[in-house]
């Protein structure tokens, strides 16, 4: 099978979700139809879920924007890809007067349809 070409893409930057949790979702959806794909996304249960979600709208739409005459059933995810975003620091408070520093990670979606 011939490597598709990618059409159009959308990104979702400093989104608050882990991108261990954004990628076991993007990790079941890569090389699928985007069909199958938000039928996944609306399936499963995950935090992560609505934000890809949006972003494989958003690619969808771009590709539609940019070539009227393609049918968006029949676009594939062609590159899916999950980047570490921000981490904001925190304290939480510990026994004895001490803290301890907890991490909200933040991440970078990048989807591809073609």
């Amino acid at each position: 099978m011939a490597e598709r070409k990618h059409i159009a893409s959308a990104t979702a930057k400093g989104t608050h979700i882990a991108p261990r949790k954004a990628r076991m979702v993007i990790d079941q959806i890569r090389g699928l139809k985007v069909v199958q794909a938000l039928a996944i996304l609306e399936s499963q249960h995950r935090s992560s879920n609505p934000i890809v979600q949006k972003v494989l709208q958003s690619a969808i739409a771009n590709a539609v924007e940019k070539n009227k005459s393609i049918n968006p059933d029949d676009l594939i995810v062609t590159e899916a890809r999950v980047d570490q975003g921000k981490v904001i620091k925190r304290l939480r408070a510990r026994a004895m007067g001490r803290g301890m520093q907890i991490q909200k990670k933040g991440s970078h979606i990048r989807l591809s349809v073609g």
